[in-house]
């Protein structure tokens, strides 16, 4: 048995493994600590340690997203998808994770993470890559194919905090960006830290470059869908919505329509 103390933003996930290529992935992934600092660890925010079994199982997946909620008899929650199932309890104290392959492993601890920070009122976990500019972050968002890892690639040599799923600190005092592990081709160095949101762009790809601002209502809506979160309970979903509305009025949003060049930092810096 492996275990593993991830350090993720503000908190921390005691992993446990017996199969050593999981082991391996998370240790590639995420910063890790040694487990014995858990004894004397002080969270902040009254953040907590959830104790997360992985294991090996499941079949391929087969092409769709969509995961199953549910519950068992004993009243743990439950998330499937054809590559892997989560089981937790309402608490969020301990976790269990079957997973088929790195792809299922990925997505799963994405999912359990951002149910986490949800049931914590911490914040969310966007959809979207983000980088760093003269010590603030601006966040790139937009549907699927939209440009999300092409804004990252095409800011080297900023910083890059995110270039799948931002982790977003939300409070009323303020909102900011952590280096995410959950990443999709631009890997971390687990060295950048946290910055400043000061702007939400959402992707177009167009021939001029130009921006255009978003009304505080319909950015709390547009920002809503691109959440990773699958609803399971009406009040975790209420959290979801004041995290949302608390994003939008205090970050401005705009559109961002741009080439494949890297000419629309000049608009937005």
């Amino acid at each position: 048995m492996v275990d593993l103390n991830l350090i993720i933003a503000e908190h921390r996930l005691l992993a446990h493994t017996s199969d050593s290529w999981i082991a391996e992935w998370l240790k590639t992934f995420f910063v890790t600590e040694d487990t014995e600092a858990l004894h004397t660890l002080q969270l902040p925010n009254g953040g907590m340690v959830i104790s997360v079994n992985l294991s090996q199982g499941l079949t391929l997946f087969d092409g769709s997203f969509q995961v199953r909620t549910g519950a068992t008899p004993e009243g743990l929650l439950t998330f499937e998808r054809s590559d892997y199932y989560i089981t937790v309890d309402p608490s969020f104290n301990e976790a269990n994770i079957i997973v088929y392959d790195t792809f299922a492993l990925k997505h799963a601890m994405m999912h359990l993470y951002s149910l986490y920070i949800v049931h914590l009122g911490w914040g969310l976990l966007i959809h979207s890559s983000c980088v760093i500019d003269e010590g603030k972050a601006f966040l790139f968002s937009g549907h699927s194919g939209a440009g999300k890892s092409t804004a990252a690639r095409l800011s080297n040599p900023r910083q890059l905090l995110s270039d799948e799923a931002s982790i977003v600190r939300i409070t009323a005092e303020g909102v900011t960006v952590f280096d995410s592990p959950f990443r999709s081709e631009l890997y971390s160095e687990g060295a950048s830290g946290s910055c400043p949101l000061t702007g939400i762009y959402l992707l177009n790809q167009s021939e001029e470059i130009f921006t255009r601002p978003i009304a505080g209502r319909d950015a709390f809506i547009r920002v809503l869908d691109k959440v990773f979160y699958w609803s399971y309970d009406p009040a975790e979903t209420m959290k979801i919505m004041k995290l949302g509305k608390l994003l939008a009025a205090q970050v401005p949003f705009h559109d961002l329509y741009f080439q494949k060049n890297n000419l629309f930092w000049e608009k937005i810096s």
